[in-house]
């Protein structure tokens, strides 16, 4: 694979399966290169078939069936308006837009009898200041009134003066949709209720100082008053995701315990009258709320579906609602499964595996069939290897998870045989490397590189304790090593393992790499040893400390995650900032950020170049215009070519046999 190559990409997503369990709809997304933007359609599929494209805009996104089958709610955006369309799908029909928005419109829900939809947009406050003014000036010209913590998102910009609200349309003919619940936080996932009389919706209750923690609560939301109820009031469990039970006596969640961050996210069920979320999985101690591919729990009769990652995969597990037994798996592997949806008997997955891209299967009594073949012509003119799976021994106790790709092509082995050696680190901390396949690593494969990768210390995939590992030693509870202890640790052990383990790979021709917290990592590890002949700090958490003080749209949250006020303790935050051993960095470094990257804000590049130029080492930096802290992911397409291509002329000027 080659960067231009990432205009060959197609990505479906968000499968969901007809009520009778005969169809499947499935978003599929395209790259346009030529035009710089994503393109996507809703295909669908019968449960025992190959997918046709069902609609014909450029970003048709969410599908949702309807109650008796016959008709499917989407979003659609077209020249910058958001739209809600429902079409119908058995027999002729044009598809109906409902509703036209400024804003993107989200989490679309039909009622029970099908009169309706729930959907979530974002709306100015209804709080907002009197102004007057001479005119009607764009509001994006007003004073913005900041008043709590986490104003902002990434990719989205100032949120704290148009929080997501919820509103309700007629489901049959186009008109106003009617504001159901406003208020300064978000509301999210819409779920009715069985007998249509309200939504359950989690929120951040309306009281003063709640943004000190943003714990969410289940509420229940009147349909008819627009009333919101809290169904749960502990200070400690945040909920999110509901999902109505069948007979309408509870409500599924996700509940994390916030007495201690980082958490997992745990399913749980609330009673419909009210009270504390009933967890089911403390025993199975696994991350049940995965970075890809996490939805609200799915009931199957009185169980619930539900992924998890677990070393490097991400199974699909069952559990009954009643307590009365422990999780079991449903569908596992060597893979991740990334999107799942079930009625009727059919289970649609979207299933990718470390050397195959996403494809759209189902499973119907207990046999597994695969209904797409999206990127098969992909695979064939571009293969990718498989990686081998390594254990290695932490100096936390017990083993992590490692891989090692070889390339197919050895372009850059030197005249001995012998490759040079990319050592990727996740972003995060909490997630995981799955056992998927990922666009860098077949970009760094197919350029010639051997590619290395783990799950250290900090990362999900294994116990909860293992998460907490790397708070920091300071921690009043649960203390302990601090970012950049076990967890650098372990990168460098899995490196070592590599090195031992096959012997054509050359030591002297190593580079490291990664974004975010990899970012992180990255310019930890090249402060404290010169063994990297080269490395890559992209989208970086160089400074903690200024990133609590307010730099990024999260400050306020890494007291948690590290277990220390930065108030109270601002030498803690230096001491795990990689900018405080700036001046031990001697290996070349190519510095990547997005201008408008508000989780790691860009000034956190550019204290790590000016104090590299002004030290006089070797550095180079690349700002990318109008992207965000997704860049690599979601990024322009054009842009993305761009990045990995800067990321392999680089190393390439590094690693290539006789750099110097």
């Amino acid at each position: 694979m080659q960067p231009a190559d990432i205009a060959r990409l197609v990505s479906p997503g968000d499968p969901r399966v007809s009520p009778d369990g005969g169809r499947i709809a499935v978003v599929v997304t395209r790259v346009d290169l030529e035009a710089d933007r994503y393109r996507s359609t809703i295909w669908l599929a019968p449960a025992d078939g190959p997918p046709r494209q069902l609609t014909s805009g450029d970003a048709d996104t969410c599908p949702r069936w309807s109650p008796d089958g016959t008709r499917l709610a989407f979003t659609r955006s077209v020249s910058g308006h958001h739209q809600l369309v429902v079409l119908p799908v058995d027999g002729p029909g044009e598809p109906v837009t409902l509703v036209d928005r400024e804003s993107p419109i989200g989490e679309l829900a039909w009622s029970p009898d099908g009169s309706a939809i729930a959907f979530t947009s974002r709306e100015a406050r209804p709080d907002a200041p009197p102004f007057t003014v001479v005119g009607t000036p764009d509001r994006a010209t007003l004073p913005r009134r900041v008043d709590r913590l986490f104003p902002k998102l990434d990719g989205e910009g100032w949120t704290v003066d148009r929080p997501r609200a919820v509103f309700v349309v007629a489901a049959d003919v186009p008109g106003d949709s009617r504001l159901l619940a406003h208020h300064r936080y978000d509301i999210a996932g819409p779920a009715w209720s069985p007998d249509g009389r309200s939504l359950a919706v989690t929120t951040v209750r309306d009281e003063p100082d709640a943004d000190l923690t943003m714990v969410e609560a289940l509420h229940l939301l009147d349909v008819a008053s627009g009333e919101l109820r809290p169904l749960t009031t502990s200070p400690s469990i945040s909920v999110t995701r509901p999902s109505w039970s069948p007979d309408g006596t509870s409500v599924a969640v996700l509940a994390e315990d916030v007495t201690l961050i980082p958490s997992f996210g745990r399913i749980a069920v609330v009673p419909a009258e009210g009270g504390d979320p009933r967890v089911l999985t403390a025993g199975l101690d696994r991350q049940a709320a995965p970075f890809v591919g996490g939805r609200a729990p799915l009931w199957r009769g009185t169980d619930l579906l539900f992924t998890v990652e677990d070393h490097g995969t991400q199974p699909l597990h069952a559990v009954p609602a009643d307590g009365s037994a422990e999780p079991v798996e449903v569908v596992g592997g060597t893979r991740a499964i990334v999107g799942y949806d079930e009625a009727a008997g059919t289970l649609a997955i979207l299933t990718t595996g470390p050397t195959t891209r996403p494809e759209l299967a189902v499973v119907r009594d207990g046999r597994e069939t695969t209904l797409s073949s999206f990127s098969a012509a992909f695979h064939r003119d571009l293969p990718v290897g498989e990686p081998e799976h390594l254990r290695v021994p932490s100096s936390g106790g017990g083993e992590i998870d490692a891989w090692l790709l070889r390339p197919r092509s050895p372009a850059l082995a030197d005249t001995d045989g012998r490759l040079a050696l990319l050592l990727s680190v996740h972003g995060g901390p909490m997630t995981q490397y799955p056992t998927a396949w990922f666009d860098e690593f077949a970009l760094w494969s197919g350029a010639g590189y051997a590619v290395l990768w783990c799950n250290p210390h900090g990362s999900t995939g294994d116990t909860e304790a293992a998460l907490r590992s790397i708070r920091t030693p300071e921690a009043a509870e649960v203390p302990g090593t601090g970012w950049g202890g076990v967890d650098a640790d372990d990168v460098l052990a899995a490196l070592d393992a590599a090195l031992a383990h096959d012997p054509t790979l050359d030591p002297a021709r190593v580079g490291v790499l990664g974004g975010s917290y990899g970012g992180f990592m990255t310019t930890w590890l090249v402060g404290h040893t010169d063994r990297f002949a080269a490395a890559c700090s992209e989208r970086a958490a160089n400074n903690l400390l200024s990133l609590e003080w307010g730099g990024s749209d999260l400050a306020g949250f890494f007291r948690f995650e590290l277990g220390v006020d930065h108030l109270a303790r601002p030498d803690v935050y230096r001491r795990v900032s990689p900018t405080s051993y700036v001046e031990h960095i001697h290996t070349p470094l190519l510095i990547l950020h997005a201008d408008e990257d508000l989780r790691c804000p860009p000034e956190q590049a550019d204290q790590l170049y000016v104090a590299l130029r002004l030290l006089g080492r070797e550095v180079e930096y690349w700002r990318f215009p109008g992207e965000g802290h997704e860049l690599s992911r979601s990024g322009s397409p054009r842009r993305r070519v761009q990045r990995a291509e800067i990321i392999l002329d680089f190393f390439a000027r590094h690693l290539a046999p006789g750099a110097p």
